[in-house]
């Protein structure tokens, strides 16, 4: 059974734009927590991927970082190529001008 946490993280990814990618301290912020790794572990345990769009959240350096769904980190770049994101050596192309923050969006 999903925690309340869990799902406001789940919440927050459905938030994040086709083609655009956050990072899991920006996921965190949002939410109004310090706790990054918790982000990190309510994303991996996420049972609606890739509706709810995890793989669309990268490590704050631009590497794609883990995803647990499908052949892992092989479908997570599979997806984001789908969208339109570009990825090289498992890190994010253009990372800076295609991250999206969640600053104009209420707080959940």
């Amino acid at each position: 059974m999903a925690t309340k946490f869990q799902k406001r993280v789940w919440a927050a990814l459905e938030l994040i734009p086709e083609g655009k990618v956050t990072t899991y301290k920006e996921v965190a912020n949002f939410l109004n927590t310090k706790g990054v790794r918790a982000v990190a572990n309510a994303i991996a345990k996420n049972p609606y991927a890739p509706k709810v769009p995890c793989h669309r959240v990268v490590k704050s350096n631009g590497k794609v970082g883990g995803y647990s769904g499908g052949e892992g980190v092989k479908t997570k770049i599979e997806l984001l190529k789908k969208e339109g994101v570009i990825v090289k050596n498992e890190k994010v192309k253009d990372f800076k001008n295609i991250v999206f923050y969640f600053s104009d969006v209420a707080k959940l």
